[in-house]
């Protein structure tokens, strides 16, 4: 498992969802390919309203590796380019009050954010640009500038799905289906 991610937080409240992720117009951006997925990344967070403090700053990357939010992140539609656009832009990992099970779903069988679940509200302990460390070997969040230890939930079965690359890699390199790539060789 990717034990430790650190990094500036990005914060945002209750009950985002996957339009405010990546609005619908980007949906046409097909991930698999390398020149879409960066895009796709480039446009992630585009949908939060106005006023709201910018993912992306420069380029097609965020510089936020860790997501704090609230409850019931990523709800709304079940379409697998919210973690995927949030992983493209370089985020590793979200840690929320809870998740829509479908965003939660997603981030592990596409294998691009660690979707960790806090045991009570830490949202209110972050601002947007705090450096955090996230011990997911520990089940904690150190938010850097106050020196405040959160404990998280652990993240149990999804751990290794997301740390393979995904549900089919980790099905690959567990044996459940055959690697095609072995064939091929």
């Amino acid at each position: 498992m990717a034990a430790v991610i650190e990094g500036p937080v990005f914060v945002v409240g209750d009950n985002i969802d996957t339009d405010q992720i990546i609005p619908a117009e980007y949906l046409n951006l097909v991930p698999t390919i390398p020149e879409e997925y960066r895009k796709l990344g480039s446009h992630a967070f585009s949908g939060l309203p106005d006023g709201s403090f910018p993912f992306i700053t420069e380029g097609d990357r965020s510089r936020y590796r860790i997501i704090v939010a609230a409850r019931n992140f990523g709800c709304g539609s079940s379409r697998e380019h919210a973690p995927i656009a949030l992983g493209a832009a370089g985020a590793r990992a979200v840690v929320a009050e809870s998740y829509a099970r479908i965003f939660f779903r997603n981030c592990v069988a596409t294998g691009e954010l660690y979707p960790v679940e806090t045991p009570s509200r830490i949202v209110d302990n972050f601002v947007t640009g705090d450096g955090a460390v996230l011990d997911l070997s520990q089940n904690t969040l150190l938010n850097c500038r106050t020196g405040s230890l959160f404990p998280l939930k652990p993240l149990g079965e999804a751990g290794p799905v997301v740390d393979a690359g995904g549900l089919f890699n980790y099905a690959r390199q567990t044996g459940m289906i055959p690697d095609r790539r072995d064939a091929n060789r």
